[in-house]
């Protein structure tokens, strides 16, 4: 065959199933809008993932009064904001509470429930932020994860064969895979897991907070103290993954070749605040293998 590059092929069709859950409808690759929409998420992740970028999250009242690259990427976000805001429009015109069409369609139908609570997090601005998160978060990591998986088993063509025949022999060709098939999968779960592991697609989390005072391992952390937490430390951590640095589905399987779940895999990050794309993410991850 010939070379090609997968990351757009993957990043469009990534983009798809988020526009699907979300916005409840799919577009064709060459929809002027969708490219648009695709466009401006690249420029976002271009941004966040950018050394200046570092600079504005920690000192962002300063960097907000200095010129530079970064004011053409907020640009860019606000008009990603704007257009996310533009189909929250569209959807409360059409809005059904009895039968929700999307994600969008839900966050509505729950905000008018809680409107009158005191606590309300379901305001119009936090459902833009939410899917703005979503598209952020879930269109270039999974699109990225995904090339590395093709790289991972183009390189160890013993484990592309063992995952094809376990396929075949469960899916076999007469129909597309399904969520339900992974549990009758411990093998190609087992790679699904250990590529998320060995590839460090953020080596370190977002930034939380400590809500008290706290002393760890004899270090006095103050209430209110921005901590963050090294992920990459935990997937290479030898003693908890017996060859870290060696690509080994193994570490996810048990003696009798079942999956098995590992208490340091955390690629997702742990705790309240962890990825709310993981659900979306990992059924993406085993599918499109």
């Amino acid at each position: 065959g010939n070379a090609f590059e997968p990351m757009t092929m993957f990043r469009h069709a990534v983009s798809n199933v988020i526009c699907s859950v979300v916005f409840g409808s799919r577009y064709s690759y060459n929809d002027t809008a969708f490219l648009e929409l695709l466009d401006m998420i690249g420029n976002y992740i271009s941004f966040f993932v950018s050394p200046i970028a570092m600079v504005y999250n920690t000192f962002p009242s300063v960097m907000l009064r200095l010129p530079g690259p970064h004011k053409k990427s907020l640009a860019e976000c606000e008009k990603l904001k704007d257009y996310i805001r533009e189909r929250v429009e569209l959807h409360k015109q059409t809005l059904d509470p009895s039968c929700p069409r999307d994600y969008i369609d839900c966050f509505l139908t729950r905000g008018e429930k809680e409107k009158l609570s005191p606590e309300n997090m379901y305001s119009d601005e936090d459902l833009v932020m939410s899917v703005f998160d979503l598209f952020g978060a879930g269109t270039v990591t999974t699109s990225n994860t995904l090339v590395f998986f093709l790289l991972i088993l183009a390189k160890h063509p013993h484990i592309q064969a063992k995952v094809q025949e376990e396929i075949k022999a469960v899916v076999g060709a007469g129909r597309a895979p399904s969520t339900e098939d992974r549990l009758r999968m411990p093998y190609t779960n087992a790679v699904v897991h250990e590529m998320q592991r060995y590839h460090n697609n953020r080596t370190e989390n977002f930034p939380r907070m400590t809500t008290q005072d706290i002393v760890f391992r004899g270090h006095t952390i103050p209430k209110d103290t921005v901590v963050i937490p090294v992920l990459s430390s935990v997937h290479t951590d030898p003693t908890q993954w017996e060859n870290p640095n060696e690509f080994n589905p193994g570490h996810f399987l048990d003696g009798k070749g079942e999956f098995r779940k590992r208490e340091a895999f955390m690629p997702f990050s742990a705790g309240k605040r962890m990825c709310p794309g993981e659900a979306l993410a990992r059924m993406e991850l085993f599918l499109f293998l």
